[in-house]
């Protein structure tokens, strides 16, 4: 094993860009240690408006014509194999190696029965192909499937990135991403990987983007303005908060088929019920920004400060677009802070919230190239400790 410059590609259920971290990771210092992942940079990419909404089509849609799929499949490579070109301009180094998240367009974590038999699937687009031939290095991609075949739910795997960078001897830590998906990796103080817990607590900013995409035709809630003048309809927040998802143990994992266009379509009803003739759009707004936060809330007490091992102080570090939300940090911290949890942001640890993500698929790709698992069972749900991913050689 040696020391690699890495590209880690991320672009999340949120479906608004492509974020690129530039990562040197090398070999553990000492023996049983873990990797040292060093940030050397980070650049963000907005998706062409035109490839943003055949995505969204594609994450939505039940039907879809094949030839749409292949090409928006190679035409996400040549998006990304561009972002990892421009990241490598601005950061000024040439990587060594690319580890592609790639767009999760279905992702179907729990056994259900297709064609006779119990079957769970997940697919990410994005040509790997494609990167490696432009890039002329070797690329890391379709992270999740081998986690699933070994039983798990192929999610989250930003947990072994997590127990690497942020494991405190001293603190507790629940390292919280606010992408369309909320989810969390919780790590007592002086932790082993058997003790982390990880898991989806429900919607991010997917429901609040896609309520203001069909009352202001904007594509999310800039620094949660319009939340912001608007009356929470709790009654509607403890509705869904009784529904099935946010009841179940962990591990789980969410995504659009859970909280996507059709559940939108339902929050909106509730939420013009509940407001009758008063009913104003930044209500369902302010709404579906207090949905994230409680569900992040109640997820915390009920499955992590209960368990044994979890003592004070606890720090909760939030990372992802949603720490953009001023209404929604707030509301995070309302809910946190009077049961003793410190609400910190990820620079305050030295990763950009926006890069983590990204970083994380840079780690998992240099773990997979030197033939080292990259998932966390007690996390996923694995029957084992699996290498993720496929390489295809540049």
């Amino acid at each position: 094993m040696k020391a690699l410059v890495v590209a880690g590609v991320m672009s999340g259920t949120s479906a608004d860009g492509v974020d690129v971290a530039i990562c040197r990771v090398s070999p553990a210092r000492v023996k049983g240690g873990v990797p040292v992942v060093k940030l050397l940079g980070h650049v963000g990419s907005a998706y062409p408006k035109a490839v943003r909404a055949a995505v969204l089509v594609a994450m939505d849609s039940q039907a879809i014509p094949m030839a749409d799929v292949a090409r928006l499949n190679w035409r996400l490579g040549e998006v990304y194999a561009e972002a990892v070109e421009k990241a490598q301009a601005q950061v000024g180094v040439k990587v060594d190696l690319v580890g592609c998240h790639g767009q999760t367009v279905y992702h179907q974590g729990a056994a259900d029965r297709f064609l006779g038999k119990a079957t769970r699937a997940t697919w990410q687009m994005g040509e790997a192909s494609v990167i490696a031939e432009r890039l002329r290095v070797p690329v890391v991609s379709d992270f999740r499937p081998a986690d699933l075949a070994a039983g798990g739910q192929g999610a989250p795997l930003v947990p072994m990135l997590d127990y690497c960078m942020f494991r405190s001897e001293k603190v507790g830590r629940v390292l919280l991403n606010l992408g369309g998906i909320a989810n969390f990796t919780a790590i007592p103080a002086g932790a082993g990987t058997d003790a982390v817990m990880a898991f989806d607590t429900g919607p991010g900013n997917m429901v609040i983007d896609a309520c203001m995409r069909r009352m202001y035709e904007r594509d999310f809630d800039k620094s949660g303005s319009v939340a912001r003048t608007g009356m929470v309809l709790q009654g509607v927040v403890d509705a869904v908060l009784k529904e099935k998802y946010f009841s179940a143990l962990p591990p789980k994992s969410g995504g659009r088929e859970q909280f996507g266009e059709a559940f939108a379509s339902r929050f909106v009803a509730m939420c013009r019920k509940a407001g009758g003739r008063d009913s104003r759009d930044e209500d369902i707004v302010a709404t579906a920004t207090a949905l994230t936060a409680q569900s992040v809330v109640d997820a915390y007490k009920k499955f992590v400060a209960k368990k044994a091992g979890w003592t004070l102080p606890v720090e909760f570090v939030a990372a992802g677009g949603g720490t953009k939300n001023d209404t929604l940090m707030r509301m995070l911290r309302e809910g946190l802070e009077p049961l003793g949890v410190k609400v910190r942001m990820m620079e305050e640890l030295g990763v950009p919230a926006q890069a983590k993500e990204a970083v994380a698929f840079a780690l998992l790709a240099w773990l997979s190239w030197f033939g080292l698992p990259g998932n966390v069972p007690s996390a996923t749900g694995a029957q084992r400790l699996v290498v993720l991913g496929k390489v295809t050689h540049g």
